[in-house]
């Protein structure tokens, strides 16, 4: 089978991340789509005034419920020490060796491939699919691809998709100001982040005065 991974810290989860997965399924023929969220992240492992573990693996479930062939894994969620792609997967290489596994980055994090660890391993165990992003040039990607082609002999694939330009960095910040995120997030994850005050600096739940949910 033909798997796609989605990888992230989904804090929160967004509507970016949903579309980039679902055409990527439709683009490559996928199987389905494995949500992936990262439990301890090497690079990004101060998270104070951010969600639980608990919390954004809630708000993952409660995003991709309603497609058939988006899972959810818990994978990286338990894993032992810090989460690193390449050892996802090689573990799931192992376990499913009759699996070709699809792994979904933007194109900001092709750009930062050479420091990710291992990122030989990486190209190794999986096809490299690629989003692009507003700010880059399709000439400046392909010849990103091309490079990361050539230096580690990777399968590297473009997703013909359109970019929603918005991260979860972004989002939380319009939380803690009281402002909306209204289609930027599923409806289930903003009644979760409105039911257990996530990301909100002051009592924020509403978002303005009129009484508008965020």
């Amino acid at each position: 089978m033909k798997i796609g991974i989605m990888g992230g810290t989904f804090d929160p989860i967004h509507i970016g991340h949903l579309i980039l997965g679902e055409n990527a399924y439709q683009q490559f023929g996928l199987s389905r789509v494995i949500f992936m969220p990262a439990g301890n992240p090497p690079h990004k492992q101060h998270r104070e005034g951010q969600a639980t573990d608990e919390q954004r693996l809630s708000m993952v479930y409660r995003a991709t419920a309603s497609n058939p062939h988006f899972e959810v894994s818990l994978l990286e969620m338990n894993a032992d020490g810090y989460s690193y792609t390449y050892r996802t997967l090689e573990r799931l290489r192992a376990q499913y060796p009759e699996n070709d596994y699809y792994f979904i980055i933007g194109a900001d994090s092709l750009f930062d491939f050479d420091g990710w660890r291992e990122p030989q391993r990486i190209a190794d165990a999986c096809t490299l699919i690629v989003a692009t992003r507003n700010h880059t040039s399709n000439e400046k990607l392909d010849s990103e691809i091309e490079r990361i082609r050539e230096k580690y002999h990777a399968k590297v694939e473009k997703l013909d998709t359109e970019n929603i330009d918005v991260s979860s960095h972004e989002l939380r910040a319009w939380i803690g100001e009281g402002k909306t995120v209204k289609y930027y997030v599923p409806d289930p994850v903003i009644d979760y982040i409105n039911e257990f005050r996530i990301y909100s600096k002051k009592d924020n739940r509403e978002g303005s005065a009129d009484g508008n949910r965020i």
